[in-house]
């Protein structure tokens, strides 16, 4: 005959049993899981990185960039430098044939001529230019039957970019004063030329 206590027993350890059951089964339900979570995980980890995608939209573009303001840099410095090549010929040409055409002249033609050297000139020197000619040196030349003739002997340039240029002239003039004997001189002038618009004109002209 069965007692209370013995069935008070039985279901305790039925109770047990299911428990231990119970935790087998939870024990073996994360075993089960826990290999499929690593697996997971290291697909995650062997995933390949999209290396054409990272190349297309992050370095391809910025190198272009980098390539496309390097070749804007050279082609500038290019152009520079050859401007700057360009300028040291044509200024100290341009200097030296101002110079015959400002200085030079002839009592019949002096009024044509240096008038005519007024377009070589730019800024406040042409100005103080026109005003000596036309006030002193076209007047005497007529009335004292003068003439003048400039060579340029040696030049050099001072200094010179792309659109300024200082040039060093060494000449030699000779003055003729109507039948009289001529009188030479070696005058140094410094002319300074700035290109407006395309075209090397005379800005300064101080003779040394």
């Amino acid at each position: 005959m069965t007692t209370l206590k013995d069935d008070a027993e039985v279901t305790a350890t039925g109770d047990e049993e299911t428990v231990d059951a119970d935790a087998k089964g939870s024990a073996t339900t994360e075993i089960q899981e826990e290999p499929e979570a690593a697996e997971v995980a290291a697909k995650r980890e062997r995933r390949p990185i999209a290396w054409s995608r990272l190349v297309a939209y992050g370095v391809f573009p910025g190198l272009a960039l980098l390539l496309a303001v390097a070749a804007a840099y050279f082609l500038w410095t290019d152009r520079s430098g050859n401007d700057v090549a360009l300028a040291r010929t044509e200024s100290v040409r341009v200097a030296s044939d101002d110079a015959v055409a400002l200085l030079s002249y002839r009592p019949e033609s002096a009024d044509k001529d240096l008038n005519a050297a007024r377009d070589r000139l730019t800024g406040d020197f042409k100005d103080a230019y026109t005003d000596l000619i036309r006030r002193v040196v076209i007047p005497g030349a007529k009335e004292k039957q003068i003439t003048a003739a400039v060579k340029v002997t040696a030049a050099g340039l001072v200094s010179v970019t792309a659109n300024h240029a200082v040039v060093l002239l060494f000449a030699n003039q000779t003055v003729t004063i109507g039948q009289g004997v001529p009188t030479d001189t070696q005058p140094v002038i410094q002319v300074t030329l700035d290109k407006v618009n395309g075209r090397w004109l005379v800005s300064h002209f101080d003779p040394m």
